[in-house]
């Protein structure tokens, strides 16, 4: 069976969770990047040892947990650290995608890729759905959940890309500036649109 993988991105605070889990309510598969590189990083993991050794011990907590406020603070405050921190992850997570899709049995599933405009993941998908939000709601939505001020908010707002770079990979757009009912109805509607397209795959 040929299996359409639809890569969800969008930027941070834009909602890809609110939609995701709209789309596994619909029975869709949902592959996360960002489960799997939290679990690339439990320890006794290879990554996690790598980044260790790259950023130092004061980079774990005192159980030797990754302390991911921590490395987080510091590697969007250093380009060439966040480059370092990307070489450790996103070969290991793009392998550990394709195992998971590999035994899905499904029509289709969402790959959840928050940086696929930065990371070029692209050919891990047959479709892109960006999900998108006015900037102010993302900046609130981030230091709400984040429990951080405006300055970082959008310090890690601009060291994604920017919001064209997006759209210009976008087959699909959801519009998710918080009408939950209207995004109820659009993930219907793209969850139907999705089996149509994979039914065409599957011929």
């Amino acid at each position: 069976m040929t299996l359409l993988v639809v890569g969800l991105t969008g930027g941070i605070g834009s909602g890809k969770t609110a939609v995701s889990d709209r789309f596994a309510q619909w029975g869709a598969p949902v592959v996360d990047t960002d489960l799997l590189a939290r679990e690339l990083v439990e320890p006794g993991q290879r990554a996690l040892a790598d980044i260790a050794a790259a950023f130092g011990p004061n980079c774990l907590d005192r159980d030797g947990r990754l302390h991911r406020a921590r490395l987080r603070e510091r590697v969007f405050a250093d380009p060439a650290g966040r480059r370092r921190l990307e070489a450790i992850l996103h070969p290991r997570i793009r392998a550990l995608a394709r195992e998971r899709i590999a035994r899905l049995i499904a029509p289709y599933c969402l790959l959840v890729i928050p940086l696929l405009a930065e990371t070029g993941m692209t050919d891990l998908v047959d479709r892109v759905l960006v999900v998108d939000a006015p900037e102010a709601e993302r900046l609130r939505r981030v230091m709400a959940r984040d429990g951080i001020d405006e300055t970082q908010a959008r310090r890690i707002l601009a060291a994604q890309a920017d919001r064209d770079r997006r759209l210009a990979l976008a087959d699909e757009i959801v519009e998710n500036a918080g009408d939950l009912a209207a995004l109820d109805r659009r993930v219907a509607a793209l969850h139907r649109h999705y089996l149509a397209l994979a039914a065409t795959l599957a011929r």
